[in-house]
């Protein structure tokens, strides 16, 4: 077993050397690329997407999924030699916005962690960062209704989605979760753990906070406190793990949109999300929803918020993801047709479908 497991070993150390070279080598056509640009966008989305689409295909051995990862790595080091990434984030270090933040750019770029989903929004449109993470909507509690408010009016572009699995845990400095008198946690995390929380600590206080990452702040800062949060944030601010996977819901999957100024081109799976108003009238709805069903446009979700101008008391803005690219023609001929007859229709972008 000895001389097999050193054979083997040598193989490993052999295979390690050329993904070494071959990673060079990839560093150098990377740095080309950054030469050629002179200085143009580094992260292109439709680029990042196929290769990952291609590479997860020629997973055997490693999950799909685990084969994405490491090529995200790559990638996320490579783009980030012709030009640094700084990307905003609703922080504290810990948030979920920061998981799905490195799944999607990896390690290599500028985490700007901040205080709110509209600093993170204001600090992209400043200049302060060239993209900025934010969360769009849960499987459990739906949208996120401040980050739809704030897409209507920003110049920001969605030029990226991100999707991910979100395992929320109790943690605390108490060891045990009898001594637990208060739990903090986001608003919307609260909602995803109801069930336990009723069944578990159903006389415990609930407080909501502007982000896990801050909740379990206040947790390691405070006795018989305790908040819900990812692992990461535990790790990161010294807590234990009362329980694990407290949500209600098993699949529980947080959507991420990413923002900037950049318009991905298309790449045979992607999304358009639109934003747009319809008549006071009846039927005005429906007459907005043919153009789709004529030019047979796929619509894959379709959400209403109060608008927020001054003078429209309540009416409602529609935001609605569509299947497919604005440059696509069947999208293209919808969106023409909309836009005679919507009042108000704005393209919020189109992009990549989240791999």
């Amino acid at each position: 077993m000895a001389d097999e497991l050193e054979k083997i070993r040598r193989e490993i150390d052999r295979l390690d050397d050329e993904l070494a070279a071959l990673v060079e080598e990839r560093a150098a056509q990377a740095r080309k690329i950054g030469e050629l640009k002179a200085g143009a966008a580094a992260y292109r989305p439709e680029r990042e997407s196929q290769i990952l689409r291609r590479v997860m295909q020629q997973a055997r051995v490693l999950a799909p999924e685990r084969m994405a990862s490491v090529f995200r790595a790559i990638i996320s080091a490579f783009p980030r030699l012709e030009q640094p990434i700084g990307v905003s984030y609703l922080g504290p270090e810990g948030t979920f916005s920061e998981q799905a933040l490195r799944k999607h750019f990896g390690g290599a770029v500028e985490a700007l962690p901040v205080a709110s989903v509209d600093e993170a929004f204001r600090r992209c449109e400043s200049g302060g960062a060239q993209f900025t993470v934010v969360p769009a909507e849960n499987s459990t509690e739906g949208v996120v209704g401040r980050t739809l408010d704030l897409l209507v009016a920003t110049p920001l572009r969605i030029c990226a989605e991100i999707e991910l699995r979100v395992q929320q845990n109790l943690l605390s400095r108490e060891n045990k979760l009898g001594a637990v008198r208060r739990v903090y946690s986001h608003s919307q995390s609260l909602a995803q753990c109801n069930g336990w929380l009723a069944q578990n600590l159903p006389n415990v206080e609930r407080v909501p906070v502007a982000s896990n990452a801050e909740a379990a702040q206040r947790a390691a800062q405070e006795q018989a406190s305790a908040a819900i949060a990812g692992q990461a944030a535990g790790e990161r601010y010294g807590l234990n793990a009362l329980a694990r996977s407290i949500e209600d819901d098993p699949n529980n999957t947080t959507r991420f949109l990413v923002l900037g100024n950049v318009d991905p081109a298309p790449t045979g799976k992607d999304r358009t999300s639109i934003v747009l108003s319809a008549e006071n009238k009846p039927g005005a709805v429906h007459a907005l929803l043919t153009p789709l069903a004529e030019h047979r446009v796929s619509m894959s979700r379709i959400e209403s918020r109060p608008s927020r101008a001054k003078s429209s008391m309540w009416e409602y803005v529609f935001f609605i993801d569509l299947e497919g690219h604005q440059k696509d023609a069947p999208v293209a001929k919808a969106l023409a047709e909309l836009k005679r007859r919507a009042p108000y229709l704005k393209v919020l972008g189109s992009y990549p479908v989240a791999n």
